[in-house]
């Protein structure tokens, strides 16, 4: 039988009992395909599993730990990869018939970095076609679902990684964060998801190194994984030319001491609609961090949908960009909000393209004297728990009758003006048991800061112990 507790086991500890000799890369890696044999079935998380590649890799890998050699931090932990990130040797799909057959003849940065540092790649998960959804449905692969309540989304457009970690398949898995890919399924699913700071981890697998709303980031079940992923994989990378040049040392204590921390929450965002349980969950980890000694201060922005169909035609713009060229073969095999997202994008000119620029700049002017005064922002994740499977991003793009602007997700908008980091936690469930996302967006490049502030309510509001009912 599969031992639960070693699937919910962090990969922290993980690595820690292979070093110590408790442990070894073959029990961990056997018990992971179990997992994944018990729950992919109804979860559809991962079109690939590499089984025997993973056993070979497990069965040196002890050897060589009986021997004292290890390759890295992670000698032994099993990880996935999305099936958006290229893997040489490995089909790398997208989610799409376009590249059902595609081999690369090359590792994307972040896949070598995990590699090296003693991962085993147990597999490639699910995403929707190109990455381009908060649902994980793809024509090629199907739908992806929660593992707290099958009839409901795990999100996108990671969200066959976010599913794998919350239902203790791997400890963490690579996700994509364009408009939300990472948090989006961090928060449907109730685990930990970071975009880090822009440029944080290299960023290599499209035609364009000048792209700005790209991110790989981890989903984890621990603040600790988290930042064990991004010591591993963070850049500079001279391959990316918008890397950061400074590394962090994320293997510290991070800081999580809350006496007089200024904080901002922010709940009132033009007429956006919050699901009163999303909004009340977000205000008691608000008060959960000021009875810790953070002073919280209430802010305002006046953004609404107008906004968020900025950030769409930016997206359409994006998708016609490094996809379009596929429309005339596969087209009638493609999902059809791709096809009329890219068909909006080869729609618009230079000009008004440009012109979303200067949208970006008076928005980056609205949240920058926030930031000022307030070291990180707290807000809802998403402005719904996960929506029922079958649904698309383009029906919550809609005002009420009275004016009310009932959105998905609050998570694009922070790719589309602001190159902070920003993480999402999990901050309880809906009456249904349907888990709620605090997200943190902190000031540029303070990647410690908001995991200091994810540490601190980890703390304060334990929820790594939580495990979904399949």
């Amino acid at each position: 039988m599969t031992d639960l507790d070693l699937c919910f086991t962090p990969a922290t500890e993980l690595a820690a009992r292979i070093r110590a000799g408790s442990l070894s890369p073959v029990t961990i890696i056997e018990n992971a395909l179990k997992r994944i044999a018990e729950v992919n079935p109804a979860l559809n998380c991962f079109c690939f599993v590499y089984a025997e590649e993973a056993r070979d890799q497990a069965k040196q890998m002890e050897a060589e730990a009986k021997a004292g050699h290890f390759r890295g931090p992670l000698h032994g932990v099993p990880y996935a990869l999305k099936d958006l990130t290229p893997t040489k040797g490995k089909r790398t799909t997208l989610g799409s018939y376009a590249y059902e057959h595609w081999v690369p003849d090359h590792d994307a940065p972040i896949a070598e970095a995990l590699a090296g540092a003693g991962g085993i790649l147990i597999g490639k998960t699910t995403t929707p076609e190109f990455a381009y959804s908060s649902f994980t449905e793809s024509p090629l692969w199907g739908i992806t679902r929660n593992p707290w309540n099958t009839e409901r989304t795990a999100g996108g457009s990671s969200g066959g990684s976010g599913a794998a970690v919350a239902s203790g398949c791997v400890p963490f898995a690579e996700g994509s964060d364009m408009g939300g890919s990472v948090r989006i399924p961090a928060s449907f699913c109730g685990i930990v998801g970071l975009k880090p700071s822009f440029g944080r981890i290299p960023f290599t697998i499209l035609p364009s190194q000048f792209d700005q709303l790209s991110h790989f980031g981890p989903l984890a079940r621990t603040i600790g994984d988290a930042c064990l992923f991004l010591e591993i994989t963070q850049g500079p990378d001279d391959r990316d030319i918008q890397s950061l040049t400074t590394p962090l040392d994320f293997t510290g204590p991070l800081p999580d001491d809350l006496k007089g921390r200024r904080l901002a929450l922010l709940l009132k965002v033009g007429n956006h609609v919050w699901h009163p349980e999303v909004e009340a969950a977000v205000r008691r980890a608000a008060d959960t961090l000021a009875r810790a000694g953070a002073i919280i201060e209430e802010v305002s922005l006046p953004w609404g949908k107008d906004e968020d169909e900025l950030w769409s035609a930016h997206w359409g713009v994006y998708l016609a960009t490094f996809f379009g060229h596929v429309l005339k073969d596969y087209r009638a095999k493609m999902d059809p909000n791709v096809v009329r997202l890219i068909e909006n994008g080869l729609a618009m000119n230079a000009v008004e393209f440009k012109k979303i620029e200067i949208v970006r700049t008076r928005m980056w002017g609205e949240i920058q004297p926030i930031l000022a005064r307030n070291e990180a922002m707290l807000t809802g994740t998403m402005c719904q728990p996960a929506a029922k499977v079958g649904r698309n991003d383009a029906e919550y793009w809609q005002l009420d009758a009275d004016g009310g602007y009932r959105a998905l997700d609050f998570t694009s908008v922070w790719n589309f003006v602001s190159p902070c980091p920003a993480l999402s936690v999990p901050a309880g469930l809906t009456s249904d048991k349907l888990p709620i996302g605090l997200q943190i967006i902190g000031r540029r490049h303070d990647d410690l800061g908001v995991l200091g502030l994810g540490s601190a309510l980890e703390k304060l509001q334990p929820w790594w112990h939580q495990r979904p009912p399949l």
